[in-house]
């Protein structure tokens, strides 16, 4: 599986979300390290690598990162900055039904994972690779969206819409279905990335114990 997903990764471009970071040779540099570390690992790609497929001598890298370490913690900040905030401004959209949230999380965590699975693999497989440090600001960005994510799962629980054993492990579950997109799906599947979307929020509101169409 991981060598079918890393073939895939190594053809396909590397996107960054558009407005994360303005053009020029500093997105250059994000977006092959982006594609190297994502197929090659952290460890297996090295600024030769990035420079070599930059056609950029190394001094002009450095000139706006310090380190391979900067360009990965860039990256990987990037990564949960903007996941962080998609699902806020999702969150916020909708009303207080906790139903509602649940799609509109579960909707824009799918579409996310879909979209930029280079950047996924990298947040999710990289980001130990990083010192303490440099992972701490992703890190606090991961905990205040899955915070927002138990956060309804147990008001849908206090109100009766969801029933499960589990909030933290059903929590961690739904987290899940997003994060493995990258291992199996691309856009050349027959499903596209809204119909992957509704299935997912399906697939959660049936782990929490609701019908799909539950109001």
């Amino acid at each position: 599986m991981s060598s079918l997903r890393d073939s895939r990764l190594r053809t396909q471009n590397a996107l960054l979300p558009p407005s994360s970071v303005p053009d020029g040779t500093r997105r250059r540099i994000l977006e092959v390290a982006l594609r190297l570390f994502a197929s090659e690992g952290f460890h297996g790609a090295s600024i030769r690598d990035i420079t070599r497929a930059l056609e950029l001598q190394g001094s002009a890298l450095y000139a706006h990162f310090p380190s391979k370490e900067h360009v990965l913690a860039e990256l990987v900040h990037l990564g949960h900055e903007v996941h962080a905030a998609a699902l806020q401004e999702a969150f916020d959209k909708v009303g207080e039904d906790p139903v509602d949230q649940l799609k509109a999380l579960v909707r824009v965590h799918t579409v996310l994972h879909a979209t930029y699975p280079h950047l996924a693999v990298v947040v999710n497989e990289q980001i130990f690779a990083l010192p303490p440090e440099f992972a701490a600001p992703a890190l606090a960005s991961r905990a205040q969206s899955a915070a927002l994510l138990l956060h309804v799962v147990e008001m849908g629980i206090a109100q009766g819409k969801f029933s499960v054993p589990s909030p933290v492990a059903t929590a961690a579950a739904i987290s899940a279905i997003g994060v493995r997109l990258p291992y199996w799906y691309d856009t050349s599947h027959e499903l596209s990335i809204d119909a992957l979307a509704d299935i997912h929020v399906e697939l959660s509101l049936r782990m929490l114990g609701a019908s799909p169409d539950v109001k």
